[in-house]
């Protein structure tokens, strides 16, 4: 995993030293796949069917990530999104559609340009705005209590501290906020921290429990432990994106009506897994 260094400026919050990483525990240790060798095989699949979404290439690592002071709560460019739009937009992203929760995200910056004007917002305010990405008062309330807290705790809306941090340590700080749930952790870790690890959703859940890699009774929590576990960590970045593409596409591999005679004539290169 490559590791960027960063110059810290006086008056910057100070970085312990990161702990030795914890093993996680795999739920299904007896559970033998999916192999190194497979990972790379259905990434392998996928790309040439797919080739690599334009949506995730903004976040692979070939990417320089902007200086943290160049951060005021908000991002300069698309390119250059901080770690806070990125957190944002992943907590608009819940319940809803990539439309609906880009139009949601597009919708709150447009009104309120910086963090610092959210968080000075009514919260009733921040609904209306995002309104179009659905459950309006349950993610104002999550983004209205993010900004409060990184205010109350650090001073700043800004998350760039998180750059320095362990993948544990990372986890632990975001957890705090009320409405931060494992899979939105994921998301910051993997896109905007661009760390090794692999989010699961409901796409990559119902490819993971179709193709054998997870027990059918596996749920997302248990899922994600395991994919963890057994993907290598330099194949995670673009199977996940892959996998997430591919779900939203086809549900050939996913449907309970597919069988292996099906797949010598379709075109879902998974169902040679399954």
């Amino acid at each position: 995993m490559q590791k960027r260094g960063t110059k810290r400026k006086q008056g910057e919050i100070a970085v312990r030293p990161s702990p030795p990483a914890i093993k996680t525990k795999d739920p299904y240790p007896e559970h033998p796949r999916p192999s190194p060798e497979e990972c790379r095989a259905v990434r392998d699949d996928l790309l040439t069917l797919h080739g690599f979404p334009q949506e995730f290439v903004k976040y692979q690592r070939n990417q320089t990530p902007a200086e943290p002071e160049a951060f005021n709560g908000e991002s300069s460019d698309e390119e250059k999104e901080s770690v806070l739009d990125g957190l944002v937009s992943t907590i608009l992203s819940q319940n809803t559609t990539d439309v609906n929760s880009r139009k949601a995200f597009a919708s709150l910056k447009s009104l309120y340009p910086t963090w610092q004007s959210v968080a000075d917002a009514e919260a009733k305010h921040i609904e209306n705005a995002i309104r179009c990405g659905g459950l309006a008062p349950t993610k104002a309330a999550c983004i209205k209590n993010l900004l409060n807290c990184l205010l109350e705790k650090k001073g700043k809306l800004c998350l760039e501290y998180l750059r320095d941090l362990s993948i544990d340590e990372i986890k632990e700080e975001l957890s705090q906020f009320k409405g931060i749930g494992p899979k939105t952790v994921a998301c910051v870790l993997m896109f905007n921290l661009q760390r090794d690890d692999f989010p699961v959703d409901t796409h990559v859940l119902q490819i993971a429990k179709a193709i054998g890699w997870v027990p059918a009774v596996a749920d997302t929590k248990k899922t994600y432990l395991h994919l963890n576990q057994r993907i290598p960590d330099e194949l995670k970045f673009d199977l996940n994106c892959l996998l997430f593409t591919h779900g939203k596409i086809c549900k050939k591999c996913t449907s309970k009506r597919c069988n292996q005679e099906e797949s010598e004539s379709d075109s879902c290169p998974l169902l040679n897994y399954i």
